[in-house]
């Protein structure tokens, strides 16, 4: 029995090898501030250069480093709560509302309508652009993006089915 309680205990204390992995994710994220004041600063260096749809590509761009980085929080801290430990946030006036709702099925549609998301910025960006885009190139990201799309309905359906299912056996969601 010593052996068996030795080799679960080595198991439980294994989720805190994702710990550096949430942490690159983090470095990551700084990446991302970073490109996003350099493409800031373009769009304020190029304004009076730029036509308004230059501009609108511009604003897209920052919009999907936004979008990028807030997908990387959710996996962060969505994912650090869920796999390694709880995060003692219950007294911070700051503390996300998602966060007191996070499980791994929430996390995984909430990451999936996340990339739906990042995905309709491309294709905005795409179809904006349509005239310097070959029409397969458009229709692949069409078909792409469509694939996010019921990716994320089936999740949110999945996750939907299973709560169900736990709250009918008593269990809480």
């Amino acid at each position: 029995m010593k052996v068996e309680q030795k080799l679960e205990g080595l198991i439980f204390w294994s989720r805190w090898l994702q710990a550096p992995l949430y942490i690159g994710l983090i470095i990551a994220q700084g990446v991302y501030v970073y490109h996003f004041f350099v493409e800031l600063w373009h769009l304020a260096v190029h304004t009076t250069t730029h036509d308004a749809t230059a501009i609108m590509l511009a604003v897209l761009g920052l919009i999907d480093v936004v979008m990028i980085a807030n997908l990387l929080i959710m996996v962060i801290i969505g994912g650090y709560e869920t796999f390694v430990s709880r995060i003692d946030l219950d007294s911070h006036d700051d503390k996300p509302e998602w966060l007191n709702h996070v499980n791994a099925g929430v996390l995984k549609v909430k990451l999936a309508t996340a990339l739906v998301g990042i995905s309709s910025i491309h294709l905005l960006k795409t179809f904006i652009e349509a005239d310097k885009r070959p029409e397969q190139t458009m229709l692949w990201q069409v078909v792409i993006h469509l694939a996010f799309v019921l990716s994320a309905l089936l999740l949110a359906w999945t996750d939907k089915i299973m709560s169900n299912g736990s709250s009918k056996n008593g269990s809480a969601h």
